[in-house]
């Protein structure tokens, strides 16, 4: 006599939501002021603006840049502004801050793109653990969105969720 096993998971018509798949495949690059710098600590406006103009923004094409300055120093906001002018033009997407920081600014766009439709009076379950670190703003970002159309939320694995939301009746 042969058992046969039977996918409980499959069959409870449960939607996993891994945000893992909605962080940025685009490269991110860096664009650090520090290089610009007098001593890596001044910026010195004539010489700030000589040395933009000879980069070779090409580089940046389609590209999302975050835009930082990795010395302890004092830049004035037009600094920023300068260089955004120059990017524009080339990179996908700017942003004033880190790798880290581009990265979930991305992931949380992403999550906003999201077409709740899909989703509509679904039991929905986002995925906790991965392989790549998912911030608290993605999970709260995603709640949010699907709450208004999901019929449950809940977090965790399909075969162990902790419950988040349920759609009163």
């Amino acid at each position: 006599m042969e058992e046969t096993f039977i996918n409980k998971v499959a069959e409870s018509g449960i939607i996993s939501v891994d945000l893992e798949t909605y962080l940025p495949k685009e490269p991110i690059v860096l664009f650090d002021l520090k290089e610009y710098l007098f001593m890596e600590l001044i910026l010195k406006e004539k010489d700030f603006r000589e040395a933009l103009k000879k980069v070779d923004w090409n580089i940046y094409s389609q590209k999302n840049v975050a835009v930082t300055c990795s010395a302890d120093a004092i830049i004035p906001v037009w600094a920023y502004m300068l260089v955004a002018a120059y990017l524009q033009p080339y990179a996908a997407a700017i942003i004033t801050g880190t790798e880290n920081e581009m990265k979930e600014d991305l992931l949380l766009q992403n999550i906003a793109a999201i077409n709740e439709t899909a989703f509509t009076d679904q039991r929905v379950v986002i995925k906790g653990c991965g392989d790549q670190p998912i911030s608290e703003a993605a999970y709260l970002a995603v709640t949010k969105k699907l709450r208004p159309v999901a019929k449950s939320i809940m977090y965790g694995e399909p075969c162990s969720t902790v419950p988040i939301y349920k759609k009163p009746k």
